[in-house]
């Protein structure tokens, strides 16, 4: 089913659960990154998938029209910190499917030759390591930017601070990568 977010928000609203369905594969591979790495790979990022949407559907009537994507990050932001305060912090780095399969590969998706996607698995896993290390703050405005791929003003808004509190705080986040990183940027360079 093709149309815009607004399009598809007012046929679900008349009944069209098809509209739905279109919506949800439309923002599924962001959203699903977003909240793998925000979460760091924990074994509840399908359950935090599915409390967001749960939460969406229930909540469309407040929904203002603007940018959906970013009003799906917003719940996810709020379902990731609800669950925080809910219980001890866990942490890895290398989440994988039951296959074994990193599931940022699964997210990803792309057919690559076997060589190429392993180099682009390995460098993955590097990149997502060293997100990892940001802090909290400085970590979601990095992947709001590169995974989500919402405006600054977008992301201030759903961290509740100024344009540029969330610059800042992407600033601070790619000067903390770049040394980490340095070998990677060198390779892709050349």
């Amino acid at each position: 089913m093709q149309g815009t977010d607004k399009e598809l928000l007012a046929l679900y609203g008349r009944g069209r659960t098809e509209a739905l369905e279109a919506l949800v594969e439309r923002h599924k591979s962001a959203l699903f990154g977003f909240i793998v790495n925000m979460t760091e790979g924990r074994d509840d990022a399908d359950d935090i998938f599915q409390e967001v949407w749960f939460k969406a559907i229930r909540k469309l009537g407040s929904y203002r029209h603007r940018n959906f994507r970013g009003w799906l990050v917003r719940i996810a932001h709020n379902v990731i910190i609800d669950r925080a305060r809910r219980r001890k912090p866990e942490v890895s780095l290398d989440f994988e499917d039951d296959s074994g399969r990193p599931v940022m590969e699964a997210v990803a998706g792309g057919n690559r030759d076997p060589a190429s996607g392993m180099a682009a698995s390995e460098l993955g896993r590097r990149i997502t390591r060293a997100v990892a290390t940001l802090p909290e703050e400085q970590k979601e405005v990095f992947l709001m930017r590169v995974r989500m791929e919402l405006p600054f003003r977008e992301i201030a808004r759903i961290q509740r601070v100024s344009v540029n509190t969330a610059l800042a705080r992407m600033q601070y986040a790619l000067a903390k990568l770049r040394p980490l990183l340095e070998d990677e940027y060198a390779q892709v360079k050349g």
